[in-house]
């Protein structure tokens, strides 16, 4: 099945497509990445919604105009990603929407909201199309998140040692072999908001980090983020831009005077990799397989490596996804999984009394035709194609085991 997953994180700059083909076969779920294109937000788009996410206020008439908005440039994504990634032969769209809200209070999570109408992807595409996935695992009692764990697990099995997949978005993310998984606090979140709060107006973050290359780390103020109580709750536990936004950033600043951009970025930088580092170390990792845009920071990587002396620290790319990329892919899993009526969660993870399917699908034109539901669950995720480290199945071997 060619399936299309969309995906925009907390930093809320574009829409990833990335579409891959996934088959079933025996104990295994065979992934055949067929790339990614990624649509940025409008300007328009990318303002309105920056001023409604927390700490901003907004309406329902807001929220009206942004789930249609969001759901026309997701819709666009997906055309395009069909078009150019799958010849316009895909058959699921999985979406996950855009957060703009995690209901987190005294470590339990009430409520998630993800904006990004799922019809006007069905009615441009003629697809079906899964999305809300994280509501279900909440209703179940889950934190909601971090979803991508099931797909963390499946593929990392096997390797030796501990390996620990990390996410650095918005908001950082990791998940251990024994299932353990929690976000561990801002990955670029507040860095965003230091170099939008310092810059010109033009500048939405760092780019490569070199702002904080040039700066000095302050030991007050990275003691003052630091004694942030959400990092000393234990797991599972969810965090987002309702906590680490500019507000945040601007507290721990008080009355330490103007500090240089430079510094501020050095030290948010460094406060990223100590509070990653330590979720390492927590769950004993070692090796680390990271994703997400934080990857392309060199800064934040050289410090993440260097407070985690002695484990491997490698990209998601060594293995064959690109780590632009992989949460996209995951979320395509996520669905493949949905239609297949197979549990997407990891209660273990999530902290959700049990797994559960997860998801909302909208009919596609010629109406909802779910495929025949899997006999079992796969125990592993072989990513195939070029950059595989471990193609596990080659391609006869699949297309043997599926003529039986």
């Amino acid at each position: 099945m060619r399936v299309i997953g969309l995906m925009s994180g907390t930093s809320y700059d574009a829409i990833d497509a990335a579409a891959a083909e996934l088959r079933l076969v025996d104990d295994r779920l065979a992934l055949r990445p067929l790339g990614m294109v990624s649509e940025p937000y409008d300007a328009g788009l990318r303002a309105a919604l920056a001023a409604a996410l927390p700490p901003g206020t907004c309406s329902l008439a807001q929220v009206c105009r942004l789930d249609t908005r969001i759901g026309q440039a997701f819709a666009a994504a997906a055309v395009r990603a069909d078009r150019e990634l799958c010849g316009g032969r895909a058959e699921l769209v999985a979406s996950h929407g855009q957060t703009v809200y995690h209901w987190a209070e005294a470590g339990r999570v009430h409520g998630t909201l993800q904006l990004g109408q799922p019809a006007w992807i069905a009615e441009a595409t003629g697809l079906p199309v899964v999305a809300d996935f994280r509501p279900r695992d909440i209703a179940a009692g889950g934190q909601g998140a971090p979803l991508v764990s099931l797909v963390d697990l499946l593929w990392l099995r096997g390797r030796p040692g501990t390996p620990v997949a990390l996410n650095i978005g918005g908001i950082a993310n990791l998940t251990a072999p024994d299932g353990t998984a929690f976000d561990t606090g801002p990955g670029c979140a507040l860095l965003d908001a230091a170099a939008r709060e310092f810059g010109d107006g033009r500048q939405s973050y760092d780019a490569e980090g070199a702002l904080a290359a040039r700066g000095t780390v302050r030991p007050e103020l990275l003691g003052r983020l630091l004694a942030e109580p959400y990092y000393a709750l234990p797991p599972p536990k969810t965090t987002g831009k309702e906590l680490f936004h500019a507000g945040h950033l601007r507290r721990a600043l008080s009355g330490l005077g103007a500090l240089p951009a430079e510094d501020v970025l050095a030290t948010l930088t460094r406060l990223t990799a100590e509070t990653v580092a330590d979720a390492v170390r927590r769950v004993g990792g070692t090796e680390v397989i990271a994703s997400g845009g934080g990857t392309r920071n060199p800064v934040l990587m050289r410090m993440l490596r260097e407070r985690l002396a002695g484990v491997a620290v490698r990209t998601s790319d060594e293995l064959g996804l690109p780590a632009d990329a992989k949460e996209a892919y995951a979320f395509a899993v996520l669905g493949f999984l949905t239609v297949h009526g197979l549990p997407g969660t990891v209660p273990a993870s999530t902290g959700a009394r049990r797994a559960s399917v997860l998801g909302s699908v909208t009919p596609g034109r010629l109406g909802l035709r779910l495929p025949r539901a899997a006999r079992r669950a796969p125990e592993r995720l072989v990513v195939e194609g070029p950059g595989a480290e471990r193609p596990g199945l080659e391609r006869s071997e699949v297309q043997q085991q599926e003529a039986r």
